[in-house]
């Protein structure tokens, strides 16, 4: 993808298998990658170690020179930062924050994928394939409960499903930027395929892109 533009949005709710999917095809066409829902649990992060008097003025400094490649290696994968999350993903003047950093990096890196809940929707509008990924609340919360479970070996299943369910509803009924399927988004049903099947699919869609925007 050397010397040209192009950008991949994917987008769904917690635990659908986005990440792993915006992964798999960053790395397979060379594609610069970004999580939004890390970006929100960096925030949250902060929020709860740092407890500030204006979250707004506080996360605004904070993301001025964020080095995304740094917070990439902090565990940011506990139900307290997803409990925080969900709340101030609700905050418009925090989304703007973000969105601008969002924004900033498909600038600066024209051949990127970036994966959230209002990528395709609010953030990449114009990108070139959109993703929107789905799976049952089961399959979802088994996922998150396997994940979660290797950081605290206490943490109930039940209790996972229904953080997920809170989650997704808040993230479908917000006010400001809420989760819903673009138009011109190709559906991955995570729930029936496996890895390298998910993989298999969404490139049969880049790879058609592609061709048509340059040709062989």
């Amino acid at each position: 993808m050397q010397n040209k533009n192009f950008q991949i949005s994917c987008d769904g709710g917690a635990a659908t298998g986005k990440s792993t999917g915006a992964k798999m095809i960053s790395k397979k066409y060379k594609l610069k990658f970004l999580s939004s829902g890390l970006l929100y649990r960096y925030a949250s992060y902060l929020i709860i170690v740092h407890q500030p008097k204006n979250r707004v003025h506080f996360l605004k400094k904070k993301f001025k020179n964020l080095n995304y490649q740094k917070i990439e290696r902090i565990n940011l994968h506990s139900q307290e930062i997803s409990k925080e999350s969900a709340i101030i993903a609700k905050v418009n003047k925090i989304r703007q924050i973000l969105k601008k950093y969002q924004t900033n990096f498909s600038k600066k890196y024209k051949n990127c994928c970036l994966e959230g809940r209002d990528i395709s929707t609010k953030i990449l509008p114009n990108s070139d394939v959109k993703f929107f990924f789905v799976c049952n609340l089961n399959t979802a919360a088994r996922r998150r409960y396997k994940e979660l479970k290797k950081k605290n070996n206490k943490i109930k299943f039940k209790d996972v499903k229904k953080a997920l369910r809170i989650r997704n509803k808040h993230d479908i009924k917000r006010k400001n930027s809420p989760l819903l399927q673009h138009r011109d988004a190709i559906k991955i049903d995570t729930g029936k395929l496996n890895k390298q099947a998910m993989l298999v699919k969404m490139s049969k869609y880049v790879d058609r892109v592609i061709k048509k925007k340059y040709g062989n």
